[in-house]
């Protein structure tokens, strides 16, 4: 299993707007492209020095192949969605592979 996470960091004159597109639109988006099972969004208590508000949305896909099939079909429509809010967030992606879950 693989998670691809998604920490974003988002400026606060836009965060209520961006919030509900996220839960709204991009997530179910998200797992609408059936590569994906389930997706955890929740919100980096810890204060950004260069302020804005952080989030870590954690999508859940059942194989790194699944993952580079949603990059190849997928990735470049959905992440371009999000033109309403240019230049106000920023996105970090990291690939991490599940272990152990108990």
């Amino acid at each position: 299993m693989i998670i691809y996470n998604v920490t974003l960091n988002v400026q606060e004159d836009i965060h209520d707007n961006w919030l509900k597109w996220m839960k709204d639109e991009h997530i179910p988006d998200m797992l609408n492209t059936k590569k994906f099972t389930k997706a955890l969004m929740t919100r980096v208590m810890v204060q950004e020095p260069m302020g804005g508000i952080t989030y870590s949305v954690q999508y859940t896909s059942e194989s790194k192949e699944m993952l580079e099939s949603y990059y190849e079909e997928n990735a470049e429509e959905l992440r371009s969605k999000s033109k309403a809010f240019d230049g106000k967030f920023v996105a970090f992606r990291t690939e991490l592979e599940v272990i152990t879950e108990q």
